[in-house]
């Protein structure tokens, strides 16, 4: 995991909203921080499914501090796409096929218990308006989901720094 107050890595990768597009990290910066980075192990299974609802119908309190969301997955952009529109998330889902996202954050995992490699470990990233990292969680079990309560204090935290 990497540590808070350091620099956030920054990156370049296929994101999916409405459509699918490209999201630089650097530049959405200036214009939608703080970011949260939402990593998930697995599109379409119960956890990660909960997970992103739960951030779906809790985004209005994002958006309240000017936060934005993004899931981060390993999947090809199509798959992520109707995951996204599967469950109507109305936030983007960053596609790392690269894995670059996944080891730069320190979040690359295997779970021989499921047959799962090479995924991203249940994870969130803050991201303040300076690039730097203002909180950071990874789940001890895949079957864990952050704090909710927690994460809506640091990035109140985030935005008001």
């Amino acid at each position: 995991m990497l540590a808070v107050s350091t620099e956030a890595p920054t990156f370049t990768a296929p994101v999916v909203g409405d459509d699918i597009g490209e999201i630089d990290l650097t530049d959405r910066l200036e214009e939608e921080a703080p970011i949260v980075l939402v990593f998930f192990p697995g599109p379409f299974t119960e956890v990660c499914t909960n997970e992103l609802v739960t951030f779906r119908d809790g985004l209005e309190a994002f958006e309240a501090v000017d936060a934005t969301v993004y899931g981060v997955h390993t999947d090809t952009p199509g798959s992520l796409q109707a995951f996204r529109e599967r469950h109507d998330f109305d936030f983007g889902l960053i596609s790392d096929t690269s894995r670059e996202i996944v080891e730069a954050y320190d979040v690359r995992a295997d779970f021989d218990a499921f047959g799962v490699y090479d995924v991203p470990d249940r994870a969130v990233y803050i991201i303040d308006a300076d690039g730097r990292i203002a909180y950071a969680w990874v789940a001890d079990d895949p079957a864990t989901e952050p704090d909710y309560d927690v994460l809506q204090n640091a990035v109140q935290d985030a935005a008001e720094a």
